[in-house]
């Protein structure tokens, strides 16, 4: 599995990079502060809304550790998408929240 720390993703961000992330967190977590510009697709619903990713992309998976964003990630990579694990998740971020 490809993974990325919080510290590298910031990195990308900073330098202007546009990244796919996706926060698999509940919606009451997401509230609490995001990385802006995610897209909050709870672990629960990845499979029924998968249909709205695009394969051709790279989609950056967070939560708040890191083991439900490494177990999205490996779903998805089963279906053929490319997902990078964000470890340590959003405890380990230290960027800018929305």
């Amino acid at each position: 599995m490809k993974q990325m720390t919080p510290i590298e993703v910031e990195t990308l961000l900073n330098e202007g990079k546009k990244l796919n992330i996706i926060d698999v967190r509940e919606v009451d977590e997401v509230a609490a502060g995001k990385i802006p510009g995610t897209v909050n697709i709870p672990l629960g619903l990845v499979e029924y809304r998968m249909h709205e990713l695009d394969k051709s992309k790279e989609y950056i998976i967070v939560c708040r550790s890191g083991a439900r964003s490494g177990r999205a990630t490996q779903f998805l990579k089963s279906y053929g998408f490319n997902v990078i694990n964000m470890t340590g998740g959003m405890l380990a971020w230290e960027g800018k929240v929305e």
